[in-house]
């Protein structure tokens, strides 16, 4: 279970998170869902990882999650 956050850190509670770039991250979510990877729609929604994710899915994901962050530090 993981969860992504973009802004300044450390993030230690609830106050610190909240001050993060939901728009950012709303771009995140649909650079992932462009490239076959559906995370957590919200950012205050965790990602779940799972003994049903293959070797294959885990890698895809990876490929795409830096994919979807270049993308996003285009704009």
């Amino acid at each position: 279970m993981l969860c992504l956050f973009f802004g300044e850190g450390p993030f230690e509670n609830y106050d610190d998170v909240s001050k993060c770039d939901t728009k950012k991250y709303a771009t995140y979510f649909k650079e992932m869902l462009d490239r076959g990877v559906l995370v957590a729609p919200a950012q205050f929604e965790a990602i779940f990882l799972s003994a049903a994710h293959s070797d294959n899915d885990i890698e895809y994901t990876i490929k795409a999650n830096y994919e979807a962050l270049k993308g996003i530090a285009k704009n």
